[in-house]
């Protein structure tokens, strides 16, 4: 009792320090509500300053008598005689930033505050310090050029065009320099910032002092040149290997050439029709018609091939930019057992060795060594037996010593792959914890390079277990109740989330018990995907597991028609492609974020929906490793009804934690041993046919929700990563008999206009243009079906329109 009234005290004190003022205040401002309330502000007082900078060019006359004192000091008085549009603050702030300071440059200066705003409001992720640095830059050049230049015009003006930066600055320079240094340093640095600013300005000067090259040409001969006896027809090719033009000059045709297939004249429609031979030394070549000469050698010719795209010099595609600020969580978010170090009993150990020695003397085994290797729950004794020993003796002797040494359950490897040895796993005594924080704080895992890393623990050798989930390509995962399954995927989800950035990697999780995934939710504009039209990332209900898989389906089609656009074979090679800037963003092509789909209670989604379920899977399973759609799916039932052959097919990497069934071990590893386990996150991983035995490692909800809480207070997308729409259910057609027209959508009529005007019939059509979920447009798509607005669906295709105005379509709402 004591305790919990200690504990409670503990975690009042804890309530009362984070609802203190300053964490008060800490949480304000990093509430995103407060990010975009002062970006809106921002944004205001930049279109205040415009306005004034504007009309001081219209009133800034009137008003130079009036704004001689500072603007502070007739604050109690009346400002009614002043005529800029902003009042007397404005004209104050006009007068400062045109005439006592940059004159028209200063217009260049409400560039930062505008992107300010806009990060504020997660509307744009501009690298501030260009968006400081590039318009002081104009702003500084600007004003001198126009100071220096334009003096003249302060004689005659209230408008000192450069302001008196721009004006001082240019008296003392043509004092210093004269008129034509100070030319030439306007035109050097004019010259540098464009070199600064503009990427594509050093290649230009560049290429104006290259020496351009001979012409070259593309043929054997130099020229072709055709004679008759009347007339002489000369006709050069020339090719420019820099210029990729084709240059024909002719000085005269002739009809009867006999070199000259056919002529514009004959046919002027069709430019294929004109050809020109040139003649060999020996032999004739093909000849090469002007259309395909154009078509090979014009360089205003529209780009139809993406590897004719390039715009590297530009510089690499960042896909990080729009969270560029966003950082990795770090280690103190997790806990630490057993300050890392695993205790080893040498009493215990020696012991085991002795009793284990004894066991097989009394079945009359010798050996000649045995030597032991401690792990954090599991001790490996390697045994070297006389020769002549049978192994398959020492197999079946696995019970008994279980019963010497009073074991929870041994394991023996006979022989251990790789060496001559046969290994008899025991338990340890006093287990040890393998938390998370020191899987990730290790130097493999730091140093790792793998594309989609995850981090399942502790070997026997203490050695960290990592493996990559784009090379496994999909993992499935088996136990029986309690035995560490869902701290397992866990460890997977965090192993990813402290290595990825939110721009690379997707989550989908679908969790029918509703409650082991809840917890990421919080995550959900960083790392989840979803579909357009659900309420929440984490994926609960039946049907829209089905909906969902179909939809990661289509992604992967869609994956796939892209990576064959690119001519590459995998997402590797297209997203470095694409960051190369060698595809065409404005041909569909982007940068794509790897996928893992996490589900667990797979069983309980089979007895429910059964081939509903498992045929999407088995697709994905099969086809989706290219373009990194990766999945995981768990089971606590892992029995032949639900872990089918096409799954066990299509899954090579298998986790097995405790099962209670040598059967059962089976379905899983095809191999008894996961019956052995001792629970508690002892795992047997397999891949490939070797089995590795691995303590998991632990990772606590109060951990996981540290993690996600740290991510959740930082900048994020919009909205979830949002996966195609999955339509197939609707070409099926719908029933209309209880759409009720009396009860039309508020947003009807719009639509109906909005089809009409379009001729589309399409329901993301509708869904788009007036930011509704799914469902609705759904709704609203059945209404106009029955108002016969539009036709019934038509497959993937969209539905007639059959209206045909808007004339017609307003006499249809009207007699609704």
């Amino acid at each position: 009792m004591a305790k919990t009234e200690s504990s409670k005290k503990k975690s009042q004190s804890k309530d009362n320090q984070s609802n203190t003022m300053p964490n008060r205040f800490i949480r304000l401002l990093k509430d995103e509500r407060t990010h975009f309330i002062l970006g809106l502000i921002v944004l205001v007082g930049v279109i205040y300053v415009a306005l004034s900078l504007i009309s001081f060019f219209y009133t800034g006359a009137a008003d130079q008598s009036k704004i001689q004192d500072p603007w502070y000091i007739n604050m109690g008085g009346n400002d009614a005689n002043i005529e800029n549009w902003t009042g007397a603050i404005g004209a104050h702030i006009a007068e400062a930033m045109i005439n006592r300071g940059f004159g028209v440059a200063a217009f260049a200066w409400l560039i930062f505050p505008i992107v300010v705003g806009l990060r504020l409001m997660s509307v744009r992720a501009i690298e501030l310090w260009k968006a400081f640095i590039y318009p002081m830059l104009i702003m500084v050049w600007l004003s001198l050029f126009l100071g220096t230049t334009l003096s003249y015009v302060y004689k005659d003006t209230f408008l000192f065009l450069g302001g008196e930066h721009g004006y001082y600055l240019g008296e003392w320079m043509r004092s210093k320099f004269g008129w034509s240094g100070t030319v030439l340093v306007l035109a050097v640095t004019c010259l540098i910032f464009c070199i600064i600013i503009f990427s594509g300005t050093l290649p230009f000067l560049r290429s104006l002092f290259k020496r351009k090259p001979k012409p070259e040409v593309p043929f054997a001969a130099e020229a072709a040149t055709v004679s008759a006896a009347s007339m002489e027809v000369e006709t050069e090719m020339i090719a420019d290997p820099k210029e990729n033009t084709l240059t024909i000059e002719v000085d005269d045709l002739d009809e009867e050439d006999p070199f000259v297939v056919g002529t514009e004249e004959e046919s002027p429609k069709e430019e294929s029709d004109f050809e020109v031979v040139a003649p060999q030394p020996e032999t004739y070549q093909p000849a090469l018609s002007t259309a395909e000469a154009h078509h090979l050698f014009d360089n205003n010719k529209p780009l139809d091939n993406e590897d004719e795209y390039d715009q590297s010099s530009l510089g690499e595609y960042d896909p990080t930019i729009d969270l560029s600020h966003y950082k990795f969580p770090v280690l103190e978010l997790l806990k630490e057992y057993n300050n890392g170090i695993t205790s080893v009993d040498m009493d215990e150990q020696n012991a085991n060795k002795h009793k284990i020695i004894n066991t097989l003397k009394n079945y009359g085994i010798e050996i000649d060594s045995i030597k032991a290797t401690v792990g954090p729950t599991i001790t490996l004794y390697e045994i070297v037996p006389k020769p002549g020993v049978r192994i398959s003796k020492i197999k079946n002797l696995e019970d008994d010593i279980a019963l010497s040494l009073a074991a929870l359950g041994i394991r023996i490897i006979a022989p251990i792959p790789g060496k001559g040895t046969i290994g008899i796993e025991v338990p340890n005594r006093d287990p040890q914890i393998v938390s998370m924080r020191s899987v990730i704080s290790s130097k493999k895992f730091q140093e790792s390079r793998y594309d989609l890393p995850v981090a399942f623990g502790s070997t026997i050798t203490n050695e960290i277990f990592m493996l990559d989930l784009c090379k496994m390509p999909h993992l499935l995962v088996a136990g029986a109740t309690g035995q560490g399954k869902s701290v397992g995927l866990n460890a997977i989800i965090a192993s990813l989330l402290y290595k990825k950035h939110p721009s690379t990697l997707k989550f989908v999780l679908v969790d029918p018990k509703k409650v082991e995934f809840n917890i990421y939710s919080g995550i959900e504009k960083h790392f989840l995907a979803k579909l357009p039209d659900g309420e929440e990332a984490i994926i609960t209900d039946v049907s829209k597991v089905v909906q969902t898989l179909n939809s990661l389906t289509k992604e992967m089609d869609d994956r796939y028609e892209l990576l064959k656009k690119a001519h590459v074979r995998n997402i590797k090679e297209y997203n470095a492609k694409f960051v190369s800037r060698h595809l065409n963003p404005e041909k569909g092509h982007k940068f794509l974020p790897y996928i893992v789909v996490i589900i667990d209670e797979f069983g309980d989604l089979i007895m429910q929906a059964g081939k509903e379920v498992e045929l999407p899977i088995a697709r994905i399973a099969q086809l989706a490793r290219a373009v990194g759609i990766h999945m995981v799916i768990a089971t606590q039932r892992p029995s032949t009804n639900i872990i089918t052959g096409v799954i066990k097919a299509n899954f090579p990497a298998r986790v097995a934690f405790r099962v209670m069934a040598m059967v059962d071990s089976r379905t899983i590893l095809d191999t008894p041993g996961a019956n052995q386990l001792i629970g508690r996150g002892d795992m047997l991983f397999s891949q490939g046919g070797d089995l590795v035995r691995v303590q998991c490692a632990f990772v606590d909800t109060p951990e996981v929700e540290n993690i996600v809480k740290y991510i959740s207070q930082q900048q994020s997308y919009p909205t979830a990563f949002y996966l195609p729409e999955y339509v197939g259910g609707e070409s099926e057609g719908n029933d209309l008999s209880d759409v009720d027209l009396s009860k039309r959508d508020p947003l009807f009529e719009e639509a109906a206009r909005l089809i009409v005007a379009s001729q589309q019939g399409s329901t993301s059509l509708i869904q788009r243009k007036f930011s509704i979920g799914y469902n609705r447009a759904g709704r609203l798509a059945d209404q106009l079906e029955a108002a016969g607005i539009i036709g019934p669906p038509d497959g993937s295709k969209p539905r007639q329109v059959l209206i045909s105005d808007e004339y017609n379509l307003e006499m249809k709402l009207k007699n609704l």
